[in-house]
C-alpha cells in the first residue's frame, strides 16, 4: 500500500458527500481501519461503522488521531467546528475543506499558524463516481498536499487544480452545474408530454440522449459546435429548434445565470448568508 493510503484520514460531518468519499476511498485502497468519521447522531455513526468498518470518533479525537482532516460540514457550521479542532490541529496535519464558499484564509486564521489547508469544491455526481472536484491550495499547502487531496477525491471522479481566485467561477459552472442539466431535462420532458409522449417514455428518451451526448463530448475530442452541426441538417428539424432557442435568448440566459451563481458564491465567501 502506498504512503498515500496508509495515513489516517478523518471525514468530519459525514453526510452524503462524506459517505461517497468514504466508499470511494475504500474501493481505491484505503483500509477501513485508517478511516475515521464524525457525525451528529449516534445512529448515523453506527450505520457507517456497520456499512464500511470505519471508526466513529468525536471531532477532537479526529483532530488528534488523523493525518488528514476532511471538513465536509455545512458552511454555516464551519466556524464552530474549527473552534473545536483548533486546540488539537498541529501544522503536520493536512486540512481539506469541502464546504462551499469557505476560503482557505478563513480556515487558516482559525488554526495553528502554517497549517496546510486545501479547498475542494466537489459536485453531487461524486455519489456515482462521476464527480468533478476543483482543488485549490491555501498559502501553506505544498504540491504533495494537493496530490494527496487529488488521490482522495479522484476516487469518486475527476479533479482539477485551479487558483483559489477561480473557485467562485468553478462553483457556478461545476458545483451548481448538475442542477442546470436536471432543469433542462425537466423542461424537455414537459415538452415531450406536450408533443404527445407519456412522461416515462419522454424521460427515458431525454436521459439517454443526455448520456450519449455527454460521452461523445468527453470521448470524441470534438468541439461542441462541431457535434451540434453533425446533428443539424439544412432546413431540418434541429435547425428550427435551434432558431427558437436563439430567439428566446437561451444562450444569454445561461450566461447570466452562471454570472448570478458566481456572484452569490462570492457573497457566501465574504460571509453574507442572507
Amino acid at each position: 500500500m502506498s504512503s498515500t493510503t496508509s495515513q489516517k484520514v478523518a471525514v468530519l460531518g459525514t453526510g452524503k458527500i462524506g459517505e461517497a468519499l468514504l466508499s470511494g476511498m475504500i474501493r481505491g485502497g484505503w483500509a477501513p481501519a485508517d478511516l475515521l468519521v464524525t457525525t451528529r447522531r449516534q445512529e448515523r455513526a453506527d450505520e457507517l461503522r456497520t456499512r464500511y468498518g470505519v471508526t466513529p470518533v468525536t471531532n477532537a479525537e479526529a483532530a488528534k488521531q488523523a493525518d488528514t482532516l476532511i471538513l465536509a460540514c455545512k458552511p454555516q457550521d464551519m466556524a464552530k467546528l474549527l473552534d473545536e479542532l483548533a486546540p488539537h490541529v498541529t501544522p503536520d496535519r493536512l486540512v481539506i475543506s469541502a464546504a462551499a464558499g469557505i476560503t482557505t484564509a478563513f480556515i487558516e486564521e482559525r488554526l495553528t499558524e502554517s497549517t496546510p489547508v486545501v479547498r475542494v469544491m466537489p459536485n453531487t455526481p461524486v455519489l456515482v463516481d462521476e464527480g468533478m472536484s476543483v482543488i485549490s491550495a491555501g498559502s501553506h499547502a505544498s504540491s504533495a498536499a494537493l496530490a494527496h487531496a487529488e488521490a482522495i477525491f479522484g476516487a469518486v471522479g475527476k479533479t482539477l487544480r485551479v487558483p483559489e481566485t477561480q473557485q467562485d467561477a468553478c462553483t457556478a459552472l461545476s458545483g451548481s452545474g448538475p442542477a442546470y442539466f436536471y432543469f433542462l431535462v425537466e423542461a424537455m420532458t414537459d415538452a415531450g408530454i406536450l408533443l404527445g409522449l407519456p412522461r416515462d417514455k419522454a424521460h427515458d428518451l431525454i436521459v439517454q440522449a443526455a448520456i450519449g451526448a455527454s460521452v461523445m463530448l468527453r470521448d470524441s475530442g470534438e468541439h461542441p459546435v462541431k457535434l451540434r452541426e453533425n446533428v443539424t441538417s439544412p432546413a431540418g428539424t434541429t435547425i428550427n429548434a435551434i432558431r427558437e432557442l436563439e430567439n428566446h435568448g437561451v444562450r444569454a440566459a445561461l450566461i447570466a445565470a452562471l454570472e448570478a451563481a458566481r456572484d452569490r458564491s462570492r457573497e457566501l465567501a465574504s460571509g453574507n448568508n442572507t
